[in-house]
């Protein structure tokens, strides 16, 4: 560990990060002092700048000095700004074949009768539009948990996690096209998602989105019991059938068990939120450990977030296993970049104002410590929003940066757990996949640790390495997918964060 109180992450990087908040004066570098005070988490210079050089953080660039910028200087958004500069996408040089695990490690999983295996043992809720959400949470709140006031609807069925009710926004007033295509692609996979044991659907009559068409389009029709508001009378008669329903196979869906199973079962979705300076220093690198190993044992990670991605994809796009894969994420960021200039915005707006309180400044920054996450396999595949995940190892989805609507989008993937880093304190679930949330730093993990699974601050206060946190991450992983309850969990997070994304016009 560093004697100063900052944190070089590559010998040649003009930037060191503050392991806490440094005052003027104090020592950041051989011969160079902090000239102003340097928030925690936040950037100092530990050499000069001039107007319009490249800054340097993770050996990449960061973006570029708006102005001189002198040793030993605050380094933020007032003095750090966006420019363009060429990136070697050279697809496939750094490409390396992945030495697998033998025997893989188990978990205890559920095994269902098409041979996939579960995390967790749901029965859902899903809606067709919106107009059909407050009846489907009727259905959902007769089989509700109680604790406090000693009420458990699901007690004579010990093997249900629940009965979960996911609502959305949408499904009318919106064009046939590419928006309702997505949702119903969404839609579909958390129809199909393993951690359902039964699924019913509840519709309006009316709306844009019809469960005869969707289920037709989608191949669904054996999968889903589904209800029409106006067809069977209305909001009371329509309630009472679905409780009838779910009452009728609750035994049915209770007839599980768990077992050993091999971990290249595992999806795992890898999200951050609320993320801070600390974020690429010690969550997400211990959790790009962590999913090296579940790739090395047979398993898959997702990554996405695009525009959490982008000034940083040319690393990835050399692991990528083909140049069409290394092609598809290159055309992804040229989407995004007309997709945002068409709505007025721009890419860079991407790090939130909690973000920036944190310590980071543009969304390269952001990019380059969010895809630690995925650690250093190769990218073998590439997808849109929602589709299906087939590959083994390392995947890219195509998400919005907004945690709910990206998770969203890689439970629907087939995602069976969700491992989510976060440096601000992000409270956040994601049934039926349970949600691992991981601190960046101790402060922070000791003010909201219930909320909390993992500290990785431990890295910060140099009490164990990088390494040895990944592979406390992976142990988890393979605990809760075989059942350990999460926090979020505990605090039945999940079903309000169901947000398919939402493109196109509403009319």
């Amino acid at each position: 560990m560093s004697t100063y109180p900052v944190i070089t992450l590559r010998p040649a990087d003009g930037v060191a990060v503050a392991r806490g908040a440094i005052e003027p004066g104090m020592p950041v570098a051989d011969g160079v002092a902090a000239a102003e005070r340097i928030p925690a988490g936040h950037k100092v210079a530990v050499r000069a700048h001039r107007a319009g050089e490249p800054v340097t953080k993770y050996g990449q660039i960061i973006g570029f000095a708006k102005d001189d910028i002198a040793a030993g200087r605050h380094v933020h958004v007032h003095n750090l700004g966006m420019g363009e500069f060429a990136r070697d996408y050279a697809f496939g040089v750094d490409a390396r074949p992945t030495h697998l695990v033998t025997p893989p490690a188990t978990f205890q999983g559920i095994r269902r009768p098409d041979g996939r295996v579960a995390t967790r043992n749901y029965v859902g809720i899903l809606t067709s539009v919106n107009c059909s959400a407050h009846v489907a949470d009727l259905i959902a709140d007769a089989f509700r948990r109680h604790p406090i006031l000693g009420l458990d609807p699901l007690a004579p069925y010990p093997n249900v996690d629940g009965v979960v009710a996911l609502t959305h926004k949408t499904g009318c007033g919106m064009a046939m096209g590419e928006p309702l295509r997505l949702l119903r692609r969404t839609l579909a996979g958390y129809a199909r998602h393993v951690n359902f044991s039964h699924i019913v659907m509840i519709g309006l009559g009316c709306e844009v989105n019809q469960i005869g068409a969707f289920l037709e389009e989608q191949g669904l029709g054996d999968r889903i019991r589904s209800m029409n508001i106006q067809s069977l009378g209305g909001t009371r008669k329509t309630v009472e059938a679905g409780i009838a329903f779910v009452k009728d196979i609750l035994a049915e869906a209770n007839v599980v068990r768990r077992e050993p199973v091999p971990a290249s079962e595992l999806i795992v979705a890898l999200q951050c939120g609320g993320s801070d300076g600390y974020s690429g220093v010690s969550a997400n690198p211990a959790l790009g450990i962590a999913s090296d190993l579940v790739v090395r044992n047979g398993g898959t990670v997702i990554l996405s977030e695009t525009t959490e991605t982008y000034g940083a994809e040319h690393l990835f796009t050399r692991r990528a296993v083909s140049p069409e894969v290394g092609q598809k994420l290159v055309d992804l960021m040229h989407w995004w970049e007309e997709y945002t200039r068409k709505e007025g915005s721009e890419i860079d707006a991407n790090p939130s104002p909690g973000n920036k309180a944190g310590g980071l400044t543009t969304i390269l920054e952001k990019s380059l410590g969010a895809m630690a996450k995925a650690g250093s396999t190769n990218l073998v595949d590439v997808l849109r929003y929602a589709d299906p995940v087939t590959a083994k190892g390392f995947v890219f989805m195509d998400t919005p940066g907004y945690d709910p609507v990206s998770a969203t989008g890689q439970v629907a993937g087939g995602a069976n757990l969700v491992c989510f880093t976060t440096g601000r304190g992000s409270v956040f679930g994601c049934k039926p996949s349970p949600s691992i949330k991981i601190a960046t730093n101790s402060a922070m993990y000791r003010r909201l640790e219930e909320d909390m699974d993992v500290n990785c601050g431990t890295i910060l206060d140099g009490e164990e390495s990088v390494e040895q946190a990944g592979r406390r991450i992976f142990d988890l992983i393979l605990r809760v997918a075989g059942g350990e309850r999460t926090k979020s969990e505990q605090f039945d997070f999940g079903s309000s964060e169901f947000a398919p994304w939402q493109i196109g016009a509403t009319v």
